[in-house]
């Protein structure tokens, strides 16, 4: 229970990633806000220290007003975990800027918004961490994935400028970079790929399984583990990092 008194705050909080996380904070004792735009999904989760909030990440004004109302109800966040986003993949020439803009503006700006916010209580503190959720695909090219590649590159660079900017004061932001992770976002990504290229919902199942060197998808669990780590009473020292948990993807 080493986190007890401290308050988390985790963005697509009500299911996938963003659960998993929230579920392994809130066992070691953290308050945890969990956010999203389907106040219902969260309402159904929000037990055991998790606390639902309705709040849209591409805009500044529901993240302006919904980390503001976070801190008012359970204090400064001192655990800040960007993980709101979209995956979905489309070749570059049949990319609209539509589909380009949303996807930037959820998974950039969106994690660019939820840190900063955070950050105004964090700075009142003693101890910060900051645990962006990107991707394998933040630190090398998916093929089919140019507009999503993009945008967990940024975020990448984004943490890795900002653990420079706080090196030496007490908070650390890390980026975790999973593979293909057993989510709801699979079976979205079968259909699409099957779409796509024709193939069968096995075929199409084994493009993401068959991507993870070790022959699986990721639980949600061993991401979740990671980011206990990086909110461990060692782990001052690790920051700017990119935590692959990719079973094997060199």
């Amino acid at each position: 229970m080493h986190l007890k008194g401290k308050h988390a705050l985790v963005t697509g909080g009500g299911t996938g990633i963003g659960l998993g996380i929230a579920k392994a904070l809130a066992a070691q004792g953290a308050e945890v806000t969990i956010t999203g735009r389907r106040l219902d999904v969260l309402e159904a989760e929000a037990d055991n220290g998790l606390h639902a909030l309705q709040m849209d990440v591409a805009d500044e004004a529901s993240v302006v007003d919904g980390v503001a109302a976070a801190v008012a109800a359970r204090g400064p966040i001192q655990i800040c975990v960007p993980n709101a986003g979209i995956a979905e993949g489309r070749a570059l020439h049949n990319t609209e800027m539509e589909f380009w803009r949303q996807m930037m503006a959820i998974n950039v700006d969106g994690c660019f918004l939820t840190i900063r916010e955070c950050l105004k209580s964090m700075h009142g503190t003693d101890w910060g961490r900051v645990i962006a959720v990107s991707s394998i695909a933040g630190l090398r090219g998916l093929k089919g994935g140019a507009c999503y590649t993009a945008t967990k590159h940024a975020m990448v660079g984004m943490i890795r400028a900002l653990a420079a900017d706080y090196a030496g004061k007490p908070y650390t932001f890390n980026a975790l970079c999973p593979a293909y992770v057993d989510t709801n976002i699979v079976p979205q990504n079968v259909e699409s790929i099957m779409k796509r290229t024709g193939m069968s919902e096995e075929e199409a199942l084994q493009v993401m399984v068959g991507a993870n060197p070790h022959g699986r998808l990721i639980t949600v669990e061993e991401v979740a583990e990671a980011a206990m780590f990086l909110c461990g009473e060692h782990s001052g020292s690790m920051n700017g990092q990119t935590v692959q948990i990719s079973g094997g993807e060199m």
